[in-house]
């Protein structure tokens, strides 16, 4: 291997190493707004792959040309992983919210991981190379093995994906991130919502604490021990009304949960579609996203808890991860209320849209379906 070469590969691998490390560290603090970063981002992400494609052939066709893979590698140092990393590093929480900086950051260091990896399986090909004879070079004998033309394409393959990834992020923006976290939420939502529909509760034991029943009423009439045959049909009266309890549960628990169901799609059509740059445009609009991710994030883990606690008849829990579920929906309306774009003299009636109003209603439904919940909670 030429010195050259070797050079380029072991500051390639450093500087990887060196770039994850410091994509891994918390930002500081920014105070003046910096320059936006994602087209920077995109850019710097499609020169990455476009020099890997040209290191991944270099690296599995014969001739080796060492001068011609260390441009390659000249490249990358020099010019794209900084750009990238800085890019990167530009994706501040107070300016692009705490989960799309960590979605970056992750991405970014997902890049810089894979790209590693391909550098190594270059390194691996150049040191087979090296200790390839002259002579038998040029009877190709020296031609890379497929295994190894197979270990260098995978790799390849590998930061292509993530560099898409990261592309496909930078290219949707904070909103379209933001969308993509409400939409997943709410289809988990969705989906427990519709399996509390099927949910039967007279069809949890399968019958079997039943036949129990039956059978030990039976012997108990044949032998004329009428105090066990009572306590026996108590039994059966107090699983009963349990049983009506939990369908009186699920049916006010319902009532709720189909107007917190709601909000996510509502919130979407209008607060985060076709609204532009406008809520991540200004610290304000950052500030209120957060306020909204961290209100709905919650939300479909409360479902779960209640809907577990409610399916093991433990009501009174079920009802406290109800409440969560209600104050959470309730905040992320209050949230969205207003639109993005308002008045300067912060007169309310004059900003208010079709989402304001329907925000108000919403509170009011909740209000009242919220009742019967109440209720059974306090009962239990």
């Amino acid at each position: 291997m030429s010195k050259q070469l070797s050079i380029r590969l072991n500051t390639a691998l450093t500087l990887l190493d060196q770039f994850q490390s410091t994509l891994s560290t918390p930002p500081e603090p920014t105070v003046a707004p910096q320059k936006d970063a994602l087209p920077l981002l995109s850019a710097s992400t499609e020169a990455l792959k476009s020099q890997v494609t040209k290191l991944s052939l270099l690296a599995i066709n014969t001739p080796f040309t060492p001068s011609a893979v260390s441009a390659v590698l000249s490249a990358l140092i020099e010019s794209v992983l900084p750009s990238l990393v800085t890019a990167a590093a530009l994706v501040t929480p107070g300016e692009y919210t705490k989960a799309f900086h960590g979605e970056v950051g992750v991405l970014s260091r997902t890049v810089l991981k894979e790209l590693a990896a391909l550098v190594g399986e270059v390194k691996g090909v150049a040191e087979k190379n090296d200790s390839t004879s002259t002579k038998a070079r040029d009877n190709d004998a020296g031609e890379l093995s497929q295994p190894d033309k197979d270990a260098v394409t995978v790799a390849t393959g590998r930061v292509w994906d993530s560099c898409d990834c990261l592309c496909d992020v930078a290219a949707k923006g904070v909103v379209g991130f933001v969308v993509r976290r409400v939409e997943e939420w709410r289809d988990l939502v969705a989906d427990a919502v519709s399996e509390l529909e099927e949910w039967d509760p007279d069809e949890d034991d399968d019958g079997f604490f039943d036949d129990i029943v039956v059978e030990d009423v039976k012997p108990n009439m044949e032998t004329g021990n009428p105090g066990r045959e009572e306590e026996s049909v108590e039994d059966s009266d107090s699983d009963e009304k349990d049983t009506a309890a939990l369908h009186a549960c699920k049916k006010s628990t319902l009532r709720v949960l189909k107007p917190v169901a709601q909000v996510f799609p509502a919130i979407i059509s209008n607060r985060l579609k076709n609204v532009g740059s406008a809520p991540s445009s200004s610290p304000e609009g950052i500030g209120r996203l957060e306020s909204l991710m961290s209100h709905l994030r919650g939300i479909p883990d409360y479902v779960d808890e209640m809907a577990g606690a409610l399916y093991d008849d433990e009501l009174e829990k079920s009802g406290q991860y109800l409440e969560k579920t209600k104050s959470c929906a309730a905040s992320a309306v209050n949230a969205m209320a207003l639109p993005w774009v308002q008045a300067a003299n912060g007169d309310r009636e004059h900003v208010e849209d079709k989402f304001t109003v329907w925000s108000r209603t919403w509170l009011k439904v909740m209000d009242e379906v919220s009742k019967p919940a109440n209720d059974t909670s306090n009962a239990g």
